[in-house]
C-alpha cells in the first residue's frame, strides 16, 4: 500500500516555490551607508549616516542614569511577566508628564489617552492605524522633507499621504511662508503631521514666535495635529523648550496626537521604549479612546517591552536618578551643539567661503548641508565619509578626533 503511494518531493519541485514571484526589495539607505563603510579599510572612515548618538570616542555611550536605573532592576530580581496590552501604568503616567507637563490641565483632569509603544516607530503606526479607523479624514500631510519612515507607516496604515512645504533650499532653514500657505490650502479636517524638535531629517525648526502662528493656522482650516517627539531634551538640553510645541498647541486647544521615542533621550534604542497619546475633551472620552488603542495592539504584538517601562520609569520617578538623567541627556546635546561650532570654524579654517552658518542654526541630531549627491559621492569614493545621498550628516558621529578630517574633506568637495 505504502509503495503505491506517489513520492511528494518531485512534485513540489515541478510545481516550484509559492514566493518565486517576490521581487527582491530595494536595500534601505542608511543599512547600506553601515554595510558599506564596515567594508572600507580606509583607516580615516567615518560614518556619519546613523541616527545613534555616539562619545567622543566613537563609541555607543550608556547613561550614567541608566545603568544605576538597570542595575537597581537587577538587584531587585523581579518576574518577567506580561504588562497590559497598553502597557505599564507607572511609565505611561511618567511620559505624560514629561510630555505635557506635570500640572498640565489635560494631564490633571484625565484627558490623555495613552499606550506604550514599541518605541516612536510603534506610536506611529498605532497612531495611523486609530486615524485611520476614526478620523473622518483620511487625509495626512507630511512636511517636506521628513523622516523617510513617515510615509510608509502612514501609507501602510490605510491614509492618504501628502506633503506640505517646509525646507528652504536657499536658505538651509524653515520655509516659513510656504508653510503656512501650504497649511491655509489643506482640506478642513485633514491631519498634519509636526515634529516638535530636532526635525528629522533637517535640524530645522520654527521658533516658539513661529509655533504660535502655526496653531493658529491649524486652527483656522480644523486640522488634527498629530506631533512626532523622538527628540524632547536631546535637541537643545532643555526637556521644556523641546516640548514648546505640544504643551502650546494642547493650551491653545488643540486635542492633538502624540508619539514619543525614548530611544536617543534615554539611550535606550534597541529597548524600544515609546508611548502614543490622544488629547481629548474630558476623562470619560479618554477612557473610550484608550480602549480602542488596546483593541488595536492587540493583535498586533499583544503586550509592550516590559524592561524598556521599567528603565525609563525608574529614571523618570526616582528624584536622585532623574537629576542624574537631566545631566545625561545635557551632556549629550552639548556635545553635538559644540560639534557643530567645531565642523563650522574647521571650515572657515580650511579657507571655505560658503556661508556654513546652517550647521549651528539647525540644531539635534541630524544636519542638512546642502550638499549635492555629487559631492556626496566624492565625500565617499574620495574620503571614505559615508553619509546618505541628501546630503544629512549625523553630528552625533562628529567627535574631537574627526571633526578636523571632515571639514577638510567637505572643503575639498565643495569648493
Amino acid at each position: 500500500m505504502l509503495s503505491r503511494l506517489r513520492p511528494i518531493t518531485p512534485y513540489l519541485a515541478r510545481a516550484g516555490s509559492f514566493w518565486s514571484h517576490v521581487p527582491m526589495g530595494p536595500p534601505d539607505p542608511i543599512i547600506g551607508v553601515t554595510e558599506a563603510f564596515n567594508r572600507d579599510t580606509n583607516p580615516n572612515k567615518m560614518n556619519v549616516g546613523v541616527g545613534a548618538y555616539r562619545d567622543d570616542n566613537g563609541k555607543p555611550f550608556v547613561l550614567p542614569s541608566v545603568r544605576a536605573a538597570e542595575e537597581r532592576l537587577v538587584a531587585a530580581h523581579l518576574n518577567h511577566e506580561y504588562l497590559p496590552t497598553h502597557g505599564c501604568p507607572v511609565f505611561r503616567e511618567a511620559a505624560k508628564k514629561l510630555a505635557f507637563g506635570a500640572g498640565s490641565p489635560v494631564v490633571e483632569e484625565n484627558r490623555i489617552a495613552s499606550a506604550q509603544s514599541i518605541s516612536g516607530t510603534g506610536g506611529l503606526r498605532i497612531g495611523g492605524m486609530y486615524v485611520k479607523k476614526f478620523h473622518k479624514s483620511p487625509i495626512f500631510y507630511l512636511p517636506t522633507p521628513s523622516w523617510g519612515n513617515h510615509t510608509p507607516i502612514f501609507r501602510d496604515s490605510g491614509l492618504e499621504v501628502k506633503q506640505y512645504t517646509y525646507f528652504k533650499k536657499e536658505t538651509k532653514g524653515l520655509d516659513f511662508d510656504g508653510m503656512i500657505r501650504d497649511i491655509g490650502q489643506m482640506e478642513e479636517g485633514s491631519v498634519i503631521m509636526l515634529h516638535a524638535c530636532a526635525h528629522n531629517p533637517t535640524g530645522v525648526d520654527p521658533t516658539s514666535e513661529q509655533w504660535d502662528e502655526i496653531s493658529r493656522a491649524v486652527a483656522d482650516r480644523k486640522l488634527l495635529v498629530f506631533i512626532d517627539m523622538a527628540y524632547q531634551g536631546f535637541a537643545s538640553g532643555d526637556l521644556e523648550r523641546d516640548a514648546y510645541a505640544v504643551r502650546k498647541f494642547t493650551e491653545d486647544g488643540h486635542t492633538i496626537l502624540l508619539s514619543q521615542s525614548f530611544a536617543k533621550n534615554m539611550g535606550v534604542y534597541g529597548e524600544r521604549c515609546g508611548a502614543f497619546s490622544v488629547v481629548c475633551g474630558d476623562a470619560e472620552e479618554a477612557a473610550a479612546v484608550e480602549s480602542q488603542l488596546k483593541i488595536l495592539i492587540r493583535p498586533l504584538y499583544s503586550s509592550p517591552a516590559l524592561h524598556a517601562s521599567r528603565l525609563v520609569s525608574t529614571v523618570l520617578t526616582d528624584p536622585e536618578l532623574y537629576s542624574q538623567w537631566l545631566v545625561d541627556v545635557k551632556g549629550m546635546a552639548d556635545r553635538i551643539i559644540g560639534m557643530r561650532h567645531a565642523l563650522r570654524e574647521g571650515l572657515a579654517a580650511e579657507g571655505s567661503t560658503h556661508n556654513w552658518d546652517h550647521l549651528t542654526n539647525q540644531i539635534g541630531m541630524f544636519c542638512y548641508t546642502g550638499m549635492s549627491e555629487e559631492q556626496v559621492g566624492r565625500l565617499t569614493s574620495e574620503f571614505s565619509v559615508y553619509l546618505t545621498k541628501d546630503g544629512r550628516i549625523s553630528i552625533a558621529g562628529v567627535s574631537t578626533k574627526n571633526v578636523g578630517y571632515l571639514a577638510r574633506a567637505m572643503h575639498q568637495v565643495t569648493k
